[in-house]
Protein backbone atom coordinates (compact mmCIF):
# COMPACT_ATOMS: atom_id res chain seq x y z
CA UNK A 1 0.00 0.00 0.00
CA UNK A 2 1.20 3.11 -1.21
CA UNK A 3 2.29 6.02 1.51
CA UNK A 4 1.85 9.57 0.22
CA UNK A 5 4.04 12.36 1.32
CA UNK A 6 2.28 13.72 4.40
CA UNK A 7 2.96 16.45 6.49
CA UNK A 8 5.85 17.48 7.91
CA UNK A 9 4.93 19.77 10.44
CA UNK A 10 6.13 19.26 14.18
CA UNK A 11 2.66 18.76 15.26
CA UNK A 12 2.96 15.13 13.19
CA UNK A 13 6.23 14.57 14.13
CA UNK A 14 5.27 14.57 17.86
CA UNK A 15 2.78 12.33 17.09
CA UNK A 16 5.37 10.10 15.43
CA UNK A 17 6.89 10.07 18.76
CA UNK A 18 3.95 9.25 21.17
CA UNK A 19 2.64 6.42 18.74
CA UNK A 20 6.92 5.21 17.73
CA UNK A 21 8.59 6.27 20.51
CA UNK A 22 11.19 7.94 17.53
CA UNK A 23 11.32 11.75 16.81
CA UNK A 24 12.09 12.20 13.04
CA UNK A 25 12.89 14.99 10.84
CA UNK A 26 10.60 14.97 7.74
CA UNK A 27 12.54 12.51 5.23
CA UNK A 28 12.97 12.67 1.83
CA UNK A 29 11.84 9.21 1.24
CA UNK A 30 8.74 7.94 3.25
CA UNK A 31 8.77 5.16 5.11
CA UNK A 32 5.83 2.64 4.53
CA UNK A 33 3.28 0.93 6.96
CA UNK A 34 3.85 -2.60 6.34
CA UNK A 35 1.60 -5.30 6.78
CA UNK A 36 2.35 -6.32 10.38
CA UNK A 37 1.73 -2.62 11.50
CA UNK A 38 -1.51 -3.16 10.15
CA UNK A 39 -1.83 -6.13 12.08
CA UNK A 40 -0.92 -4.44 15.15
CA UNK A 41 -3.42 -1.84 14.09
CA UNK A 42 -6.33 -4.27 14.32
CA UNK A 43 -5.05 -5.47 17.63
CA UNK A 44 -5.40 -2.27 18.78
CA UNK A 45 -9.21 -1.52 17.89
CA UNK A 46 -9.86 -4.81 19.14
CA UNK A 47 -8.26 -4.22 22.07
CA UNK A 48 -9.97 -0.57 22.63
CA UNK A 49 -13.32 -2.28 21.89
CA UNK A 50 -12.69 -4.78 24.63
CA UNK A 51 -11.67 -2.35 26.89
CA UNK A 52 -14.54 -0.53 25.99
CA UNK A 53 -16.58 -3.75 26.88
CA UNK A 54 -15.20 -4.45 30.29
CA UNK A 55 -15.93 -0.73 31.30
CA UNK A 56 -19.31 -1.29 30.42
CA UNK A 57 -19.53 -4.56 32.44
CA UNK A 58 -17.51 -2.88 35.28
CA UNK A 59 -20.47 -0.24 35.65
CA UNK A 60 -22.80 -2.52 35.33
CA UNK A 61 -21.26 -4.70 38.37
CA UNK A 62 -21.00 -1.98 40.86
CA UNK A 63 -24.69 -2.99 41.63
CA UNK A 64 -22.96 -6.20 43.49
CA UNK A 65 -20.25 -5.02 44.22
CA UNK A 66 -20.12 -5.38 48.00
CA UNK A 67 -21.36 -8.63 47.57
CA UNK A 68 -17.55 -8.88 45.82
CA UNK A 69 -15.60 -7.06 48.98
CA UNK A 70 -17.83 -9.36 51.39
CA UNK A 71 -17.08 -12.39 49.41
CA UNK A 72 -12.96 -11.22 49.68
CA UNK A 73 -13.64 -10.47 53.63
CA UNK A 74 -14.40 -14.15 53.99
CA UNK A 75 -11.34 -15.56 52.04
CA UNK A 76 -8.73 -12.81 53.11
CA UNK A 77 -9.91 -12.04 56.58
CA UNK A 78 -9.39 -8.20 55.89
CA UNK A 79 -11.74 -5.64 54.68
CA UNK A 80 -11.51 -3.26 51.51
CA UNK A 81 -14.11 -1.68 49.28
CA UNK A 82 -12.69 -2.05 46.05
CA UNK A 83 -15.13 0.11 44.24
CA UNK A 84 -12.42 2.64 43.78
CA UNK A 85 -9.93 0.32 42.69
CA UNK A 86 -11.55 -1.11 40.34
CA UNK A 87 -13.26 2.05 38.90
CA UNK A 88 -9.57 3.18 38.46
CA UNK A 89 -8.07 0.11 36.98
CA UNK A 90 -10.74 0.03 34.13
CA UNK A 91 -10.55 3.70 33.34
CA UNK A 92 -6.95 3.48 32.95
CA UNK A 93 -7.34 0.72 30.48
CA UNK A 94 -9.70 2.60 28.53
CA UNK A 95 -7.74 5.90 28.74
CA UNK A 96 -4.45 4.20 27.64
CA UNK A 97 -6.60 2.11 24.64
CA UNK A 98 -8.39 5.49 23.18
CA UNK A 99 -5.82 7.57 23.06
CA UNK A 100 -3.82 5.56 21.17
CA UNK A 101 -5.86 4.41 18.94
CA UNK A 102 -6.62 8.09 18.47
CA UNK A 103 -3.14 8.85 17.89
CA UNK A 104 -3.27 6.00 15.19
CA UNK A 105 -6.02 7.49 13.65
CA UNK A 106 -4.32 11.07 13.43
CA UNK A 107 -1.44 9.98 12.15
CA UNK A 108 -3.18 8.18 9.54
CA UNK A 109 -5.05 11.06 8.42
CA UNK A 110 -1.44 12.85 8.21
CA UNK A 111 0.14 10.50 6.06
CA UNK A 112 2.62 9.35 8.74
CA UNK A 113 3.35 5.38 8.93
CA UNK A 114 2.05 3.47 11.71
CA UNK A 115 4.94 2.02 13.49
CA UNK A 116 3.83 0.74 16.73
CA UNK A 117 6.85 0.62 19.26
CA UNK A 118 7.44 -2.55 21.20
CA UNK A 119 6.75 -0.76 24.58
CA UNK A 120 3.29 0.17 23.07
CA UNK A 121 2.69 -3.40 21.63
CA UNK A 122 3.61 -4.93 25.26
CA UNK A 123 1.10 -2.95 27.09
CA UNK A 124 -1.97 -3.72 24.58
CA UNK A 125 -1.21 -7.08 25.05
CA UNK A 126 -1.17 -6.88 29.28
CA UNK A 127 -4.13 -4.61 28.71
CA UNK A 128 -5.68 -7.97 26.97
CA UNK A 129 -4.77 -9.87 29.46
CA UNK A 130 -5.60 -8.31 32.15
CA UNK A 131 -9.49 -7.50 30.65
CA UNK A 132 -9.37 -11.24 30.10
CA UNK A 133 -8.78 -12.42 33.38
CA UNK A 134 -11.13 -10.40 35.07
CA UNK A 135 -13.69 -11.87 32.54
CA UNK A 136 -12.18 -15.36 33.28
CA UNK A 137 -12.89 -14.20 37.15
CA UNK A 138 -16.58 -13.02 36.36
CA UNK A 139 -17.25 -16.21 34.94
CA UNK A 140 -15.77 -18.59 37.39
CA UNK A 141 -16.86 -16.83 41.12
CA UNK A 142 -19.60 -14.76 39.52
CA UNK A 143 -21.72 -16.23 37.41
CA UNK A 144 -24.64 -14.78 37.65
CA UNK A 145 -23.32 -11.39 36.68
CA UNK A 146 -23.78 -12.69 33.22
CA UNK A 147 -28.03 -12.28 33.42
CA UNK A 148 -27.38 -8.97 34.81
CA UNK A 149 -25.63 -7.90 31.98
CA UNK A 150 -28.45 -9.52 29.75
CA UNK A 151 -30.75 -7.63 31.92
CA UNK A 152 -28.78 -4.19 31.90
CA UNK A 153 -29.02 -3.81 28.10
CA UNK A 154 -33.20 -3.16 28.22
CA UNK A 155 -32.21 -0.36 30.20
CA UNK A 156 -28.62 1.07 27.99
CA UNK A 157 -29.74 -0.28 24.68
CA UNK A 158 -31.11 2.57 23.54
CA UNK A 159 -28.16 4.75 23.98
CA UNK A 160 -25.75 2.07 23.32
CA UNK A 161 -27.43 2.26 19.86
CA UNK A 162 -26.94 5.91 19.57
CA UNK A 163 -23.36 5.42 20.47
CA UNK A 164 -22.90 2.84 17.64
CA UNK A 165 -23.65 4.97 15.14
CA UNK A 166 -22.04 7.73 16.50
CA UNK A 167 -18.30 5.26 16.18
CA UNK A 168 -19.38 3.49 13.46
CA UNK A 169 -19.80 7.03 11.39
CA UNK A 170 -16.68 8.22 12.61
CA UNK A 171 -14.97 5.21 11.64
CA UNK A 172 -15.88 6.02 8.13
CA UNK A 173 -13.20 8.03 7.79
CA UNK A 174 -10.15 6.01 8.02
CA UNK A 175 -12.21 2.79 6.48
CA UNK A 176 -12.34 5.32 3.06
CA UNK A 177 -8.85 6.49 3.52
CA UNK A 178 -7.66 2.94 3.16
CA UNK A 179 -10.30 1.82 1.00
CA UNK A 180 -9.16 4.19 -1.77
CA UNK A 181 -5.39 3.64 -0.92
CA UNK A 182 -6.03 -0.48 -1.40
CA UNK A 183 -5.22 -1.23 -5.24
CA UNK A 184 -5.75 -5.09 -5.33
CA UNK A 185 -9.18 -5.97 -5.91
CA UNK A 186 -10.19 -8.80 -3.87
CA UNK A 187 -9.28 -6.56 -0.27
CA UNK A 188 -10.79 -3.87 -1.45
CA UNK A 189 -14.28 -5.63 -2.02
CA UNK A 190 -13.92 -7.29 1.57
CA UNK A 191 -12.87 -4.04 3.57
CA UNK A 192 -16.01 -2.61 1.89
CA UNK A 193 -18.33 -5.70 2.68
CA UNK A 194 -17.01 -5.96 6.28
CA UNK A 195 -17.74 -2.44 7.17
CA UNK A 196 -21.29 -1.90 5.34
CA UNK A 197 -22.59 -5.56 6.62
CA UNK A 198 -21.06 -3.80 10.23
CA UNK A 199 -22.83 -0.74 9.85
CA UNK A 200 -26.57 -2.26 8.51
CA UNK A 201 -26.30 -4.26 11.79
CA UNK A 202 -25.72 -1.19 13.66
CA UNK A 203 -28.46 0.47 11.75
CA UNK A 204 -30.75 -2.34 12.02
CA UNK A 205 -30.25 -2.95 16.03
CA UNK A 206 -33.22 -1.25 17.32
CA UNK A 207 -35.37 -4.03 15.95
CA UNK A 208 -33.92 -6.31 18.51
CA UNK A 209 -34.21 -3.68 21.53
CA UNK A 210 -36.95 -4.22 23.63
CA UNK A 211 -37.03 -2.53 27.08
CA UNK A 212 -40.15 -2.07 29.05
CA UNK A 213 -39.22 1.52 29.51
CA UNK A 214 -40.12 2.08 25.91
CA UNK A 215 -43.48 3.03 27.28
CA UNK A 216 -46.18 6.27 27.22
CA UNK A 217 -45.67 7.96 30.78
CA UNK A 218 -49.54 7.19 31.75
CA UNK A 219 -48.95 3.52 31.03
CA UNK A 220 -45.87 4.09 34.11
CA UNK A 221 -46.81 1.42 37.18
CA UNK A 222 -46.46 2.85 40.45
CA UNK A 223 -43.13 3.27 42.28
CA UNK A 224 -42.22 0.34 43.65
CA UNK A 225 -41.66 0.16 47.87
CA UNK A 226 -38.48 -0.03 49.51
CA UNK A 227 -37.50 -2.92 52.07
CA UNK A 228 -34.28 -2.34 53.91
CA UNK A 229 -31.36 -4.68 53.04
CA UNK A 230 -30.33 -5.50 56.46
CA UNK A 231 -31.34 -2.42 57.48
CA UNK A 232 -30.04 1.16 55.83
CA UNK A 233 -26.28 -0.15 55.80
CA UNK A 234 -25.11 2.87 54.12
CA UNK A 235 -26.39 4.90 57.11
CA UNK A 236 -25.81 2.73 59.85
CA UNK A 237 -24.30 -0.47 60.87
CA UNK A 238 -25.83 -3.37 59.14
CA UNK A 239 -28.72 -5.58 61.18
CA UNK A 240 -28.67 -3.03 64.07
CA UNK A 241 -31.40 -1.00 65.54
CA UNK A 242 -30.13 2.29 64.83
CA UNK A 243 -30.02 0.69 61.30
CA UNK A 244 -34.05 -0.33 62.05
CA UNK A 245 -34.60 3.48 62.30
CA UNK A 246 -32.62 4.36 59.39
CA UNK A 247 -34.94 2.38 57.62
CA UNK A 248 -37.58 3.90 58.60
CA UNK A 249 -36.87 7.06 58.28
CA UNK A 250 -36.11 6.20 54.45
CA UNK A 251 -39.85 5.43 53.53
CA UNK A 252 -39.06 2.19 53.47
CA UNK A 253 -41.80 0.03 54.32
CA UNK A 254 -40.00 -3.48 55.10
CA UNK A 255 -36.71 -4.80 56.77
CA UNK A 256 -34.72 -7.26 55.80
CA UNK A 257 -32.73 -9.17 58.25
CA UNK A 258 -30.75 -12.78 58.79
CA UNK A 259 -31.44 -14.11 62.16
CA UNK A 260 -29.60 -16.92 64.03
CA UNK A 261 -29.98 -18.77 66.99
CA UNK A 262 -27.74 -18.80 69.82
CA UNK A 263 -25.94 -21.99 71.91
CA UNK A 264 -28.79 -20.83 74.54
CA UNK A 265 -31.76 -20.73 72.11
CA UNK A 266 -32.21 -16.75 71.60
CA UNK A 267 -32.94 -15.78 67.96
CA UNK A 268 -30.48 -12.94 67.03
CA UNK A 269 -29.55 -11.04 63.80
CA UNK A 270 -26.48 -11.76 62.42
CA UNK A 271 -25.73 -12.31 58.35
CA UNK A 272 -22.42 -14.00 58.57
CA UNK A 273 -21.53 -17.48 59.88
CA UNK A 274 -18.58 -15.79 61.48
CA UNK A 275 -18.74 -12.52 63.71
CA UNK A 276 -15.30 -10.71 62.69
CA UNK A 277 -16.73 -8.74 59.86
CA UNK A 278 -19.92 -7.00 61.58
CA UNK A 279 -18.18 -6.97 65.62
CA UNK A 280 -14.82 -6.81 67.97
CA UNK A 281 -14.97 -10.47 68.48
CA UNK A 282 -11.24 -10.48 67.48
CA UNK A 283 -10.85 -8.08 70.92
CA UNK A 284 -13.29 -9.48 72.95
CA UNK A 285 -12.72 -13.63 72.20
CA UNK A 286 -9.72 -13.34 70.57
CA UNK A 287 -9.51 -17.43 70.50
CA UNK A 288 -12.60 -17.85 69.21
CA UNK A 289 -12.95 -15.91 65.54
CA UNK A 290 -13.03 -18.85 63.50
CA UNK A 291 -15.64 -20.36 65.60
CA UNK A 292 -19.46 -20.11 64.10
CA UNK A 293 -21.68 -17.48 64.94
CA UNK A 294 -24.37 -19.80 66.63
CA UNK A 295 -21.86 -21.11 69.31
CA UNK A 296 -21.78 -17.80 71.25
CA UNK A 297 -24.43 -17.48 74.02
CA UNK A 298 -26.61 -14.86 74.39
CA UNK A 299 -23.97 -13.81 77.10
CA UNK A 300 -21.19 -13.73 75.21
CA UNK A 301 -23.16 -12.12 71.72
CA UNK A 302 -24.30 -8.90 74.30
CA UNK A 303 -20.73 -8.30 75.23
CA UNK A 304 -19.66 -7.59 71.15
CA UNK A 305 -20.09 -4.12 69.91
CA UNK A 306 -21.46 -4.08 66.36
CA UNK A 307 -21.14 -0.31 65.30
CA UNK A 308 -17.59 0.58 65.17
CA UNK A 309 -16.00 -1.21 62.58
CA UNK A 310 -18.49 0.47 60.44
CA UNK A 311 -17.12 3.84 61.48
CA UNK A 312 -13.51 1.95 60.71
CA UNK A 313 -14.08 0.40 57.07
CA UNK A 314 -17.19 2.56 56.03
CA UNK A 315 -18.42 -0.29 53.97
CA UNK A 316 -19.50 1.68 51.31
CA UNK A 317 -17.77 4.16 48.96
CA UNK A 318 -19.54 6.99 48.33
CA UNK A 319 -22.33 6.78 51.40
CA UNK A 320 -22.91 10.23 52.99
CA UNK A 321 -20.82 10.97 56.09
CA UNK A 322 -22.30 10.35 59.17
CA UNK A 323 -23.56 13.29 61.49
CA UNK A 324 -21.79 13.77 64.97
CA UNK A 325 -24.74 12.27 66.82
CA UNK A 326 -25.54 9.55 64.25
CA UNK A 327 -21.42 8.61 65.11
CA UNK A 328 -21.96 8.43 68.28
CA UNK A 329 -24.91 5.96 68.19
CA UNK A 330 -23.21 4.06 65.55
CA UNK A 331 -20.43 3.89 68.24
CA UNK A 332 -22.82 2.23 70.35
CA UNK A 333 -24.40 -0.34 68.76
CA UNK A 334 -24.88 -4.03 69.83
CA UNK A 335 -26.26 -7.16 68.54
CA UNK A 336 -29.83 -7.17 68.85
CA UNK A 337 -32.17 -9.96 69.71
CA UNK A 338 -35.00 -10.52 67.28
CA UNK A 339 -37.80 -10.01 69.95
CA UNK A 340 -36.08 -6.19 70.71
CA UNK A 341 -36.73 -5.79 67.16
CA UNK A 342 -39.94 -6.71 66.58
CA UNK A 343 -41.13 -5.04 69.08
CA UNK A 344 -38.98 -1.84 67.77
CA UNK A 345 -40.30 -1.90 64.67
CA UNK A 346 -44.05 -2.25 65.75
CA UNK A 347 -43.27 1.23 67.07
CA UNK A 348 -42.03 2.36 63.91
CA UNK A 349 -44.77 0.79 61.94
CA UNK A 350 -42.68 -0.92 60.09
CA UNK A 351 -42.47 -4.94 58.46
CA UNK A 352 -40.04 -7.24 59.16
CA UNK A 353 -38.71 -9.85 56.55
CA UNK A 354 -35.71 -12.42 57.53
CA UNK A 355 -34.41 -15.43 56.11
CA UNK A 356 -33.34 -18.04 58.97
CA UNK A 357 -29.83 -19.47 59.50
CA UNK A 358 -29.84 -23.11 60.34
CA UNK A 359 -27.15 -23.49 63.17
CA UNK A 360 -23.89 -25.78 62.71
CA UNK A 361 -24.39 -29.94 63.20
CA UNK A 362 -23.60 -30.15 67.18
CA UNK A 363 -25.72 -27.01 68.04
CA UNK A 364 -27.90 -27.78 70.44
CA UNK A 365 -30.95 -26.54 68.56
CA UNK A 366 -30.24 -27.75 65.12
CA UNK A 367 -33.17 -29.65 64.85
CA UNK A 368 -35.72 -27.27 66.44
CA UNK A 369 -34.35 -23.40 65.16
CA UNK A 370 -37.05 -23.07 63.44
CA UNK A 371 -39.40 -23.63 65.96
CA UNK A 372 -37.74 -21.25 68.56
CA UNK A 373 -37.06 -18.48 66.28
CA UNK A 374 -41.12 -18.94 65.75
CA UNK A 375 -42.38 -19.12 69.73
CA UNK A 376 -40.39 -15.74 70.17
CA UNK A 377 -42.37 -14.07 67.31
CA UNK A 378 -45.19 -15.54 69.00
CA UNK A 379 -44.19 -14.52 72.41
CA UNK A 380 -43.59 -10.88 71.32
CA UNK A 381 -47.11 -10.57 70.79
CA UNK A 382 -46.58 -8.37 67.32
CA UNK A 383 -48.76 -8.43 64.98
CA UNK A 384 -48.52 -11.34 62.75
CA UNK A 385 -49.20 -9.62 59.84
CA UNK A 386 -46.10 -7.81 60.05
CA UNK A 387 -43.79 -10.99 59.91
CA UNK A 388 -42.43 -11.58 56.48
CA UNK A 389 -41.59 -15.43 56.66
CA UNK A 390 -38.76 -16.23 53.95
CA UNK A 391 -37.59 -19.70 55.36
CA UNK A 392 -39.07 -22.96 53.54
CA UNK A 393 -38.01 -25.13 56.84
CA UNK A 394 -41.05 -26.09 58.50
CA UNK A 395 -43.57 -23.68 56.35
CA UNK A 396 -46.72 -25.58 57.12
CA UNK A 397 -46.09 -26.13 61.02
CA UNK A 398 -45.41 -22.36 60.45
CA UNK A 399 -48.72 -22.15 58.33
CA UNK A 400 -50.63 -23.23 60.96
CA UNK A 401 -49.32 -22.16 64.28
CA UNK A 402 -49.32 -18.36 63.12
CA UNK A 403 -51.70 -18.49 59.75
CA UNK A 404 -51.60 -14.55 59.73
CA UNK A 405 -47.91 -14.43 59.22
CA UNK A 406 -47.49 -13.60 55.44
CA UNK A 407 -45.43 -16.62 53.87
CA UNK A 408 -42.94 -15.06 50.97
CA UNK A 409 -41.35 -17.93 48.68
CA UNK A 410 -38.10 -17.87 46.99
CA UNK A 411 -39.52 -19.59 43.90
CA UNK A 412 -42.45 -19.02 41.63
CA UNK A 413 -43.39 -22.81 42.77
CA UNK A 414 -42.88 -22.96 46.63
CA UNK A 415 -42.90 -26.19 48.58
CA UNK A 416 -46.88 -26.02 48.69
CA UNK A 417 -49.71 -26.34 46.20
CA UNK A 418 -51.18 -23.44 47.50
CA UNK A 419 -49.84 -20.51 45.09
CA UNK A 420 -47.74 -17.99 46.46
CA UNK A 421 -48.94 -14.57 47.46
CA UNK A 422 -45.72 -13.02 47.87
CA UNK A 423 -42.10 -13.73 46.15
CA UNK A 424 -39.07 -12.61 46.90
CA UNK A 425 -36.50 -13.41 43.71
CA UNK A 426 -33.10 -11.97 42.53
CA UNK A 427 -33.86 -8.91 39.87
CA UNK A 428 -31.69 -11.34 37.45
CA UNK A 429 -34.89 -12.97 37.43
CA UNK A 430 -36.78 -10.03 36.03
CA UNK A 431 -37.16 -11.85 32.09
CA UNK A 432 -38.40 -14.89 33.50
CA UNK A 433 -41.05 -13.32 35.14
CA UNK A 434 -44.78 -12.49 33.55
CA UNK A 435 -45.58 -9.46 36.16
CA UNK A 436 -48.81 -8.20 34.61
CA UNK A 437 -49.76 -12.23 35.17
CA UNK A 438 -48.54 -12.61 38.52
CA UNK A 439 -50.23 -9.39 39.32
CA UNK A 440 -53.67 -10.40 37.56
CA UNK A 441 -53.67 -13.42 40.04
CA UNK A 442 -52.63 -11.03 43.62
CA UNK A 443 -48.86 -11.80 43.57
CA UNK A 444 -46.62 -9.55 44.54
CA UNK A 445 -43.07 -9.70 43.34
CA UNK A 446 -39.90 -8.21 45.33
CA UNK A 447 -36.81 -8.66 43.38
CA UNK A 448 -32.88 -8.08 45.40
CA UNK A 449 -30.74 -6.53 45.49
CA UNK A 450 -30.99 -3.05 43.92
CA UNK A 451 -28.51 0.29 44.54
CA UNK A 452 -28.35 1.68 41.52
CA UNK A 453 -30.98 3.94 39.88
CA UNK A 454 -30.94 2.50 35.78
CA UNK A 455 -31.81 -0.70 37.47
CA UNK A 456 -34.37 0.65 39.73
CA UNK A 457 -36.20 2.73 37.23
CA UNK A 458 -36.10 -0.69 34.91
CA UNK A 459 -37.51 -2.77 37.52
CA UNK A 460 -40.08 0.44 38.15
CA UNK A 461 -41.39 0.34 34.40
CA UNK A 462 -41.66 -3.37 34.70
CA UNK A 463 -44.29 -2.97 37.12
CA UNK A 464 -42.16 -4.72 40.04
CA UNK A 465 -44.04 -4.09 43.82
CA UNK A 466 -40.99 -3.72 45.85
CA UNK A 467 -37.19 -3.81 45.78
CA UNK A 468 -34.73 -4.60 48.48
CA UNK A 469 -31.78 -1.93 48.34
CA UNK A 470 -28.56 -1.00 50.42
CA UNK A 471 -28.95 2.94 48.78
CA UNK A 472 -32.68 3.48 50.38
CA UNK A 473 -31.87 6.99 50.49
CA UNK A 474 -31.33 7.14 46.87
CA UNK A 475 -33.80 5.39 45.56
CA UNK A 476 -36.32 7.55 47.97
CA UNK A 477 -35.16 10.43 46.39
CA UNK A 478 -36.03 9.32 43.04
CA UNK A 479 -39.65 10.61 41.88
CA UNK A 480 -39.35 9.26 38.23
CA UNK A 481 -37.25 6.69 36.11
CA UNK A 482 -33.81 7.70 34.27
CA UNK A 483 -35.51 7.72 31.44
CA UNK A 484 -38.62 6.81 30.06
CA UNK A 485 -39.39 7.28 25.64
CA UNK A 486 -42.85 6.85 24.01
CA UNK A 487 -42.20 4.48 21.21
CA UNK A 488 -42.93 6.94 18.58
CA UNK A 489 -40.24 9.27 19.99
CA UNK A 490 -37.93 6.46 19.64
CA UNK A 491 -38.74 5.05 16.68
CA UNK A 492 -38.24 9.53 15.22
CA UNK A 493 -34.91 9.24 17.18
CA UNK A 494 -34.14 5.62 15.41
CA UNK A 495 -34.52 6.59 11.86
CA UNK A 496 -33.01 10.31 12.31
CA UNK A 497 -29.94 8.90 13.90
CA UNK A 498 -29.70 6.27 11.04
CA UNK A 499 -30.32 8.84 8.32
CA UNK A 500 -27.53 11.18 9.51
CA UNK A 501 -25.41 8.76 9.56
CA UNK A 502 -26.02 7.29 6.42
CA UNK A 503 -25.25 10.66 4.69
CA UNK A 504 -22.37 11.50 6.66
CA UNK A 505 -21.28 7.71 5.81
CA UNK A 506 -21.75 8.45 1.95
CA UNK A 507 -20.31 11.88 2.11
CA UNK A 508 -17.07 10.44 3.69
CA UNK A 509 -16.47 8.19 0.85
CA UNK A 510 -17.34 10.53 -1.95
CA UNK A 511 -15.23 12.71 -0.13
CA UNK A 512 -12.35 10.32 -0.41
CA UNK A 513 -13.31 9.38 -4.08
CA UNK A 514 -12.54 13.05 -5.44
CA UNK A 515 -9.51 12.81 -3.51
CA UNK A 516 -8.40 9.66 -4.74
CA UNK A 517 -9.05 10.82 -8.62
CA UNK A 518 -6.87 14.07 -7.61
CA UNK A 519 -4.32 11.71 -6.80
CA UNK A 520 -4.33 10.47 -9.77
CA UNK A 521 -4.49 13.35 -12.16
CA UNK A 522 -1.75 15.44 -10.00
CA UNK A 523 0.33 12.29 -8.22
CA UNK A 524 0.05 14.03 -4.87
CA UNK A 525 -2.16 13.64 -2.30
CA UNK A 526 -3.78 16.85 0.25
CA UNK A 527 -2.57 15.64 3.57
CA UNK A 528 -4.61 17.54 6.02
CA UNK A 529 -8.49 16.45 6.74
CA UNK A 530 -9.38 20.33 7.42
CA UNK A 531 -8.00 20.98 2.99
CA UNK A 532 -9.35 17.49 2.09
CA UNK A 533 -13.05 19.13 3.02
CA UNK A 534 -11.78 22.65 2.10
CA UNK A 535 -11.22 21.39 -1.37
CA UNK A 536 -14.07 19.11 -1.93
CA UNK A 537 -16.37 22.18 -1.07
CA UNK A 538 -15.07 24.68 -3.09
CA UNK A 539 -15.04 22.37 -5.93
Amino acid sequence: MAESPGCCSTWARCLLCLYSCHWRKCPKERMRTSKCDCVWFGLLFLTFLFSLCWLYIGLILLNDLHNFNEFLFRQWGRWMDWSLAFLLVISLLVTYASLLLLLALLLRLCGQPLHLHTIHKVLLLLVVLLVAAGLVGVDVQWRQEWRSLRLSLQATAPFLHIGAVAGITLLAWPVADTFYHIRRRGPKILLLLLFLGVALAIYLAPLCISSPCLMEPRDLPPKPGLVGHRGAPMLAPENTLMSLRKTAECGAAVFETDVMVSSDGIPFLMHDEHLSRTTDVASVFPARITDHSSDFSWAELKRLNAGAWFLERRPFWGAKRLSGRDRKEAQTQTVPMLEELLKEAAVLNLSIMFDLRRPPRNHTYYDTFVNQTLETVLSSRVPQAMVLWLPDEDRAHVQKRAPRMRQIYGQQGGDTAERPQFLNLPYQDLPLLDIKGLHQDNVSVNLFVVNKAWLFSLLWCAGVDSVTTNDCQLLQQMRHPVWLIPPQTYLMMWLVTDGVSILLLLWTFLLHGRCAQDRQRTGFETAVLLTRINNFIME
